[in-house]
């Protein structure tokens, strides 16, 4: 059997007396997407921080193409594309040294970054921006830059943690297109959100979290399937024990109207 890309197996993490997460267990292979899903505060950040090495687990352990990944941290990172929910960005930088920074640390140097860069810019319509000041930058274009940079050294693992956050309609379609090809092409990635439809969208596979705990997971069809017909958005409604949507709107405006 093929060796999963990257593997949690039982991840806890406890702050002091608090228990954020607890028995998180998840494979990725290559050409699959898993999407973990979840309310606010379900605990996806901390298991982003888990798998990417930036947190260690209180217990159980994160793999990556079956070994540790603090056995070779090195190799991990050349291999790992990581999107973070809110990057820090050198807003003294403009985009293209910010760019170029990121792919020295990477080895990418010379004729084929200035290519690779030149083109993901375009890509993005960001080009034009390139010697601007990030600090300058509107939130999507800062989102655009940190994509770029995270996929310029064609890492085998992409860890996008809301990527789409700030993503204007045109971008957020370049990047779903852009995620799915890359499936294709054999990467693994890991898709976190708060929002139903973007993994519905996009994923393979999917984890549904709720107060640190995985309350369903599988393939889509599985995890369809374990819904029982309910819709997919009711399902995942009822799951993460979120608010009635249409009696809140109502209620606010009947409010209104008030």
């Amino acid at each position: 059997m093929e060796i999963p890309v990257l593997e949690a197996l039982g991840l806890y993490k406890r702050y002091g007396a608090v228990l954020t997460v607890r028995e998180i267990s998840f494979r990725i292979r290559r050409g699959e997407v898993l999407g973990v899903l979840g309310p606010n505060g379900a605990g996806k950040s901390t298991i982003v921080k888990m798998i990417t090495g930036l947190l260690e687990p209180s217990r159980g352990l994160v793999l990556f193409e079956g070994e540790r990944i603090d056995a070779d941290p090195e190799h991990f990172k050349r291999n790992l594309g990581y999107v973070p929910e809110q990057p820090d960005l050198y807003g003294f930088l403009t985009g293209w040294e910010y760019l170029e920074l990121v792919a020295t640390l990477r080895g990418l140097t010379g004729r084929r970054f200035s290519e690779k860069a030149a083109a993901m810019l375009e890509c993005f319509t960001l080009y034009g921006s390139r010697d601007q000041l990030i600090s300058s930058y509107s939130k999507g274009m800062k989102q655009r830059i940190v994509v770029i940079a995270a996929m310029m050294h064609d890492p085998a693992l992409l860890v996008l943690d809301e990527p789409f956050s700030g993503l204007d309609v045109t971008s957020a379609l370049v990047l779903r297109q852009i995620i799915g090809q890359l499936a294709q092409s054999g990467k693994a990635i890991f898709f976190s959100s708060p929002v139903l439809e973007q993994a519905d969208r996009l994923c393979t596979h999917l984890t549904v979290l709720k107060r640190g705990a995985v309350v369903a997971a599988g393939s889509m069809d599985e995890v369809r399937a374990g819904f029982g017909g309910i819709e997919m958005e009711a399902a995942f409604m009822q799951l993460t024990e979120q608010t009635d949507a249409e009696r809140m709107a109502r209620n606010f405006i009947s409010t209104m109207a008030g």
